[in-house]
């Protein structure tokens, strides 16, 4: 992350103790302002975390069931016969076609669709596999779980994760990402293309409850510290999150609910990562030693996944 390039926020905490935190290079490249830590990036597809809590705070209140079948709450979903239930879609396991590997995404990218457009964009495709089959990343299923919140809370996305997540534990430069909204230190994001441009643009309405929350560092810390003390789910519920779950053979398929469950020096972390147009993203937590790393990028050409995961291993005894 050289100086004149776009750039990055890192930092490193340890036993509630932040121990690094630094920005590099520039946060926009036609203003010449340099990046600092508390500035604010899109995220990506770490807002799959906040989808799963939402889920699960759904679930624990007694709104839903996480065997629920989906149709459920999306009467006129084509199941074509198969048992879909909200736990496929929180593992990426439903066999859903992933709309994002769509050619006909580019016709939409652009246009603000309401939840159940973007769902009816997609909805008649084939399954890629039957549920429980197969681990298969899919944002198609993330987006029905955003579209299942409104329809259990009655209240959109943006306003449940605003209301119940954001606004409790203090996310105060967290945001539902919107393009017209003044966003007080918004980075700009960019992309390579043999020199650097910037991001195509992209309607939110896309990604949803995908992909489309902003945030900072500092943020992301309270919301992981929340995780860690309960705050939004009982013990219980919040272990839900974190188990490695299995398909149908009894294979585990190493993610819970929003988490991946991989290894970084023999140690089992939770870990996420998010791509969108102009950003990458990545945390990564190991409870043992409560160690938590995060890394914001806004070029889509330079991912901080690598350098987390590394950090994340320094710091582990």
């Amino acid at each position: 992350f050289k100086p004149e390039n776009p750039g990055a926020v890192f930092m490193a905490v340890k036993k509630g103790e932040v121990i690094y935190r630094k920005a590099f290079g520039m946060a926009n490249l036609e203003f010449d302002i340099k990046m600092k830590p508390e500035f604010v990036f899109e995220i990506g597809s770490m807002t799959k975390q906040f989808t799963a809590v939402s889920i699960l705070m759904l679930a624990e209140q007694g709104k839903l069931k996480l065997n629920d079948e989906i149709t459920k709450f999306i009467p006129d979903y084509p199941i074509n016969g198969n048992r879909i239930t909200i736990h496929h879609l929180l593992t990426h396991t439903s066999g859903i076609k992933d709309f994002t590997s769509m050619k006909e995404i580019k016709d939409i990218a652009r246009r603000d669709l309401s939840p159940k457009e973007l769902v009816d964009f997609f909805k008649n495709e084939p399954i890629d596999l039957l549920p429980g089959k197969q681990y298969k990343y899919c944002n198609s299923g993330y987006v029905l779980l955003g579209y299942i919140i409104e329809t259990v809370s009655g209240q959109s996305y943006e306003e449940f994760i605003t209301n119940n997540i954001f606004k409790k534990i203090g996310m105060e430069n967290t945001y539902y990402a919107n393009h017209e909204k003044i966003i007080k230190n918004r980075v700009s994001g960019y992309r390579d293309k043999g020199g650097y441009i910037n991001a195509n643009y992209i309607s939110f309405s896309i990604p949803y409850a995908s992909g489309s929350i902003m945030s900072n560092v500092d943020d992301m810390l309270k919301w992981q510290n929340a995780i860690n003390e309960n705050v939004l789910l009982n013990a219980a519920f919040t272990e839900k999150a974190f188990t490695n779950y299995q398909l149908d053979n009894g294979i585990k398929i190493d993610y819970g609910y929003g988490w991946h469950l991989e290894k970084v020096k023999d140690k089992i972390v939770r870990e996420h990562g998010g791509s969108i147009f102009g950003f990458k993203s990545m945390g990564v937590y190991e409870p043992s030693e409560q160690i938590y790393v995060i890394g914001l990028s806004n070029c889509d050409c330079n991912s901080p996944t690598s350098i987390t995961r590394d950090i994340a291993s320094l710091l582990i005894d």
